[in-house]
């Protein structure tokens, strides 16, 4: 059996204005990102009215700059001089390096061993120290909140209010530029995306429907719901969808994540194919997460009227993604 993990502590709750307050800061740092229709038309069936939110044109090229900067620019001075780190598969280390870059703090990564080279490169030239670390390290030091092997102000890359509602700025640009939106899928990582789209979604456009992405060699929010509680998840598996698919539901994420609509689990085929189409159709490189997104959109499940597909990121070996979509 799965271990369960403790009882989630109720109420959490991130208010749009916290959003509001993120967005009047987040674009000293992070662009306004487009959003953009993809005919399907010649692809017969119910498909839906496909809209990619394309977060992978952020300088960063994921949408974590958003929460990374929202966090750090309120960080104390003497919290700054003391360096700042995080744990990450590639995108939140990014993100955070490129903010503290920004104020002059130094920073330092745990990277996932899994990992794609294209980000570790990138967490290099913008300036942090990277530690290596195995996928279940980095899981236990995310579900933590800390790691002895680490010294400095700890950001975690999905588990804190003010990362959650920089990435809730993303909500509220969708809802700008297609307030009739029926429905929103994001991938499922750790649940930060998620947790502050909803947040800023369900206060301006309560109708819309928001759903997790997750492949099917890691879904611990779909076996979650299913069970009314957080879960670890069986049967776990590495793959190339290495942004989203956590080992488990943090407890303390469970309450902002359970009233979601639903989660849709997908194949790493059904992946693949979207980061194709992605490809062929909008003419830009989606990684794994991104992907995934855009598959679960594609199954008809999240409905068939306006759809948002939030391409999380475009950080992905140029190989490695000529080797999948081929």
């Amino acid at each position: 059996m799965s271990p369960v993990l403790p009882t989630p502590l109720p109420g959490r709750h991130i208010d749009l204005a916290s959003i509001r307050d993120a967005a009047s800061a987040v674009y000293l740092a992070a662009i306004r990102t487009p959003l953009v229709r993809v005919d399907l038309s010649d692809l017969g069936g119910p498909l839906p009215e496909l809209y990619l939110k394309l977060e992978l044109l952020q300088p960063i090229g994921s949408f974590k700059i958003r929460g990374a900067y929202n966090v750090i620019r309120q960080l104390r001075p003497d919290e700054l001089a003391r360096g700042v780190w995080t744990v990450s598969a590639g995108n939140a280390a990014q993100g955070v390096a490129f903010a503290a870059r920004a104020v002059g703090a130094p920073c330092s990564v745990m990277v996932m061993d899994t990992a794609p080279e294209t980000k570790i490169r990138a967490i290099e030239r913008l300036g942090a120290s990277i530690v290596s670390a195995s996928y279940d390290e980095c899981w236990r030091t995310v579900v933590e909140h800390g790691s002895p092997r680490m010294r400095g102000v700890f950001i975690h890359p999905f588990d804190d209010d003010r990362f959650i509602a920089g990435n809730g700025t993303v909500g509220l640009e969708i809802v700008e530029d297609l307030p009739e939106v029926d429905a929103i899928v994001a991938p499922l990582g750790g649940g930060g995306l998620l947790s502050g789209i909803a947040a800023a979604v369900s206060a301006l456009c309560p109708h819309t429907r928001i759903f997790a992405a997750e492949p099917d060699t890691a879904a611990p929010l779909s076996a979650s719901l299913g069970a009314g509680r957080p879960l670890y998840f069986d049967g776990w598996k590495a793959s190339f969808v290495d942004g989203a698919g956590g080992k488990s539901v943090l407890d303390t994420m469970w309450p902002l994540l359970h009233p979601l609509a639903g989660s849709i689990v997908v194949s790493l085929d059904e992946v693949t194919r979207a980061m194709r189409l992605v490809a062929e159709r909008a003419r830009v490189i989606a990684e794994g997460a991104a992907g995934c997104a855009v598959a679960a959109a594609l199954t008809g499940r999240a409905g068939r009227g306006k759809i948002v597909a939030v391409v999380s990121g475009g950080n992905i070996d140029l190989a490695r993604f000529a080797t999948l979509i081929a």
